[in-house]
C-alpha cells in the first residue's frame, strides 16, 4: 500500500520537522486528513539526528489535498513546510559539484 502511495503521487514532503518529531508523530499529525499509508523521517547516518524532512503517503488523493490546503502547519512550535512531492529529493548542499575546476 505504501508503494501505491508513491507511485500515485499521493505524498507530501515535510520541511522543518523539529528533532523530536518521528515518523509515528508524523503519522499521528497527519491522519486527520484521512488514512496515512506512510511516513519517513530522514536521519543523518553518522549523527542519527533527524535531518528536519519527511514525507507522508495518503491513502488518496483527496486526503493529501486535504493536508496541502491547511496552511499553516503547525507542530510543537514550530512551522512546517508541507507540499507536493512527485519524484526524488535531491540533497541539500554536500559535494554536489565536488572535484570540478573553475
Amino acid at each position: 500500500m505504501a508503494f501505491a502511495a508513491r507511485r500515485m503521487g499521493n505524498r507530501i514532503f515535510v520541511g522543518n520537522l523539529p528533532w523530536t518529531i518521528g515518523s509515528a508523530e508524523l503519522r499521528d499529525y497527519f491522519s486527520q486528513f484521512g488514512q496515512v499509508v506512510h511516513t519517513q523521517v530522514l536521519f543523518d547516518k553518522q549523527t542519527g539526528l533527524s535531518r528536519g524532512f519527511g514525507f507522508v503517503g495518503f491513502q488518496s488523493q483527496e486526503s493529501m489535498n486535504k493536508a496541502l490546503d491547511r496552511n499553516p502547519h503547525f507542530l510543537e512550535g514550530y512551522y512546517l513546510n508541507v507540499d507536493h512531492h512527485g519524484g526524488r529529493v535531491r540533497p541539500v548542499g554536500g559535494d554536489r559539484f565536488q572535484g570540478r575546476g573553475n
